[in-house]
């Protein structure tokens, strides 16, 4: 990744391009990812602890679409800002709180930031290379930025565990200080030039008939659809990996009371799953120019959906090693997912899909976790009995919408344009 410095450099649009992975960097220093769940639990319990996840998703939900639209109509430097500012007020709240309210809003806040991230980071990346006229090089930059957050996921999973070890509450300052990081580059961004198909005039239902327009396409509402799915089972290895662990640990007898170990491992794990996700993002573009866009994400979707299953079959200490792969599947779908449906859309509407995605997945997701919350213990730690029960349930979903989209991508063109060489191959693709 090139030094802060020099991304600065350049015309507004490259330089856009250049901070776009250090965006994402500081983005995804998310110190408190490991031990987030083991934190609610033992201040609250493991329902309050599911409920507080589904807080998060109903926060971010709330502000999806309206977030879509200050993106396309105020501005994708503005919405980034707002991004980091609310993500930075949330860690500081999460860091002095000590009610079930004041996580709530802390993680309000948190949702407020992904709401305001989600879609506009892709957009303004995407018209940035448009200025330059660089538009085939949207997958090989996608790559990148993906390397750079995983990177930044590896890094603060570990530290944020050992943090833990200290105190409960250094992960969450030191996620504070890499949302000022995040404010920093969304400060030194330009806003980048519009190419609207709905032209200057016609204002919302302009925007509208623009979108209508792109959910015509088959492809669009078939990937829509997938994303849906994928989103759900990326975050369900999320919620329930850190009870798993500690379940596990209790299980061979490692658990000495506290939630300390389980914070420490729980980091470790994390580290070692975006490094996994890392060496599979070297391989991704091969895999994806040789099997095409159909095949590769719809494998993404079988491994989600193996990793659930097996997690729900046995809690042996062994089976943490499966966490290891919970985000490979997204080095080997979300960019090319991201690169296939930028072209379909237009910039008056481009972040309002993206977020209206996100929206739908949050609401599925964070339905599906209000029921789970309604079969888990009250008081304390979740057992293995109420693990399996609600993993169980979630891969047996997965399996028919699994099915339902193997079976209609056969009738639909996904990659109709084939690929002389992988990305990121030779020209300005990803070194």
């Amino acid at each position: 990744m090139p030094s802060l410095f020099a991304a600065a450099a350049g015309s507004s649009t490259a330089r856009n391009i250049g901070l776009y992975p250090w965006l994402r960097f500081f983005q995804n220093l998310l110190f408190w990812q490991s031990v987030w769940f083991l934190y609610f639990q033992a201040e609250l319990s493991a329902a309050e602890a599911i409920l507080l996840y589904a807080v998060f998703d109903i926060g971010t939900t709330v502000l999806e679409v309206p977030s879509g639209w200050m993106s396309d109509r105020v501005g994708r430097r503005l919405t980034l800002t707002a991004s980091a500012v609310a993500g930075l007020s949330g860690a500081l709240l999460l860091s002095i709180g000590d009610s079930f309210a004041t996580f709530a809003l802390a993680q309000v806040l948190f949702g407020a930031s992904i709401a305001f991230a989600s879609g506009t980071d892709s957009a303004l990346l995407y018209e940035s290379l448009m200025a330059e006229g660089r538009e085939a090089e949207v997958e090989a930059n996608e790559l990148r930025a993906w390397r750079s957050g995983f990177a930044a996921l590896a890094v603060s999973a570990v530290v944020g565990g050992l943090m833990a070890l200290w105190s409960p509450v250094l992960p969450f300052l030191a996620s504070a200080a890499a949302f000022a990081g995040m404010l920093i580059v969304a400060h030194n961004l330009a806003e980048p030039p519009k190419r609207s198909r709905a032209g200057q005039s016609g204002g919302e239902l302009a925007r509208l008939a623009s979108l209508g327009s792109a959910f015509r396409e088959p492809v669009l509402r078939w990937l829509f659809a997938l994303s849906v799915v994928l989103y759900s089972f990326d975050h369900i290895a999320f919620v329930f990996g850190q009870p798993f662990i500690e379940t596990a640990l209790a299980g061979a007898g490692w658990r000495d009371g506290t939630w300390d170990l389980s914070a420490a491992v729980s980091g470790a794990v994390t580290t070692v799953m975006m490094l996994c996700s890392l060496l599979a993002s070297l391989i991704a573009p091969r895999l994806r120019h040789r099997l095409g866009l159909a095949s590769i994400v719809l494998i993404a979707m079988g491994m989600h959906l193996a990793l659930t299953g097996l997690l729900a079959f046995t809690n042996e200490i062994a089976a943490i090693a499966l966490l290891f792969l919970r985000k490979v599947p997204d080095a080997l779908s979300r960019p090319f997912i991201l690169a296939r449906i930028q072209p379909i859309l237009s910039s008056d509407s481009r972040a309002t899909y993206l977020s209206l995605q996100s929206l739908t997945s949050k609401l599925v997701f964070s339905g599906s976790l209000i029921l789970a919350s309604t079969t888990s213990s009250d008081v304390g730690a979740m057992p293995f009995d109420e693990l399996q029960a609600v993993l169980g349930a979630y891969a047996l979903t997965g399996l028919v919408a699994f099915c339902a989209l193997i079976v209609t991508a056969r009738r639909l063109a996904i990659d109709p344009a084939p690929l002389n060489r992988p990305a990121g191959q030779g020209g300005s693709g990803p070194r």
